[in-house]
């Protein structure tokens, strides 16, 4: 079984650390039969599950369903919750109330968006024994103050800046750093330069793991498709091709036939 020890493990052993979303327990078996090791439940979920624009809108009671169905389903992977917007930014207070639900609806690790502003925030999680993924570069719940999802880490300051948040990140306690958007370069240096995995999405194939929205991996998911996805199935076309197939049949009086029928 994949536990939170095992991260910083792979880094020392240039073993790649695979992590995929899933957000219900069927998903979460095949992605265990696949060998993913580690399941992000991300919130993610608001764009590819609920059809909205971004994730600002998903709130701690879907996610903590969304976690307790996954992690009921899965036997060895890693399970991370995603901490959604405003469930830790108002107070240090709030924001560990809400990660200990995480873990009491079965996540072992919880993951949240941000630098220096929230340190504190990781700090007071891993003094309590609550184990922390950060998450830097493009972050979805800061859209509206980018003005859109974009690369990050392009200009001197930027890159300074996200040197320094991943340094502080992991003297706050946390266990790995998911960098979204970021160029290969600035990534492979981030990486060089800390003791914790860096799990990568967009920010190219120097970091010691990747991530990956499973809708867009299948090629389910495709109102957007971002430069970093690569689906490596298209079960969008084949699930259209079966349920056209379907429809014409039962229209035809092909479905049911007479083995689908009960004597």
């Amino acid at each position: 079984m994949m536990t939170v020890p095992d991260l910083r493990r792979y880094k020392r052993e240039r073993k790649k650390v695979i992590v995929v979303t899933a957000y219900d327990a069927l998903f979460a078996r095949i992605l265990e039969q696949a060998g993913i090791d580690t399941i992000l439940v991300g919130d993610s979920l608001g764009v590819v599950v609920q059809g909205k624009s971004n994730t600002l809108s998903v709130t701690m009671e879907e996610m903590l369903y969304h976690t307790r169905i996954v992690a009921g389903a899965a036997q060895k992977s890693l399970v991370i919750g995603d901490m959604p917007f405003m469930s830790y930014q108002v107070s240090k207070g709030e924001a560990l109330r809400n990660a200990g639900r995480f873990l009491q609806a079965g996540a072992h690790a919880v993951k949240l968006e941000g630098g220096a502003a929230i340190v504190d925030r990781v700090a007071a999680m891993t003094g309590v024994g609550i184990p922390v993924i950060g998450h830097l570069g493009m972050t979805p719940q800061s859209v509206h103050q980018y003005g859109g999802y974009k690369v990050h880490g392009k200009e001197t300051n930027q890159v300074k800046k996200l040197e320094a948040d991943a340094k502080a990140l992991e003297q706050a306690g946390a266990q790995a750093i998911v960098l979204e958007a970021i160029p290969a370069a600035l990534a492979k240096t981030i990486t060089e330069q800390l003791s914790i995995p860096t799990i990568g999405i967009g920010a190219g194939p120097h970091c010691d793991g990747q991530v990956l929205v499973l809708y867009d991996l299948l090629g389910l998911f495709d109102d957007f498709v971002p430069k970093f996805v690569k689906p490596y199935a298209h079960l969008k076309a084949d699930a259209l091709q079966a349920l056209r197939h379907y429809k014409e049949e039962v229209e035809q009086g092909k479905f049911p036939s007479d083995s689908e029928s009960y004597h």
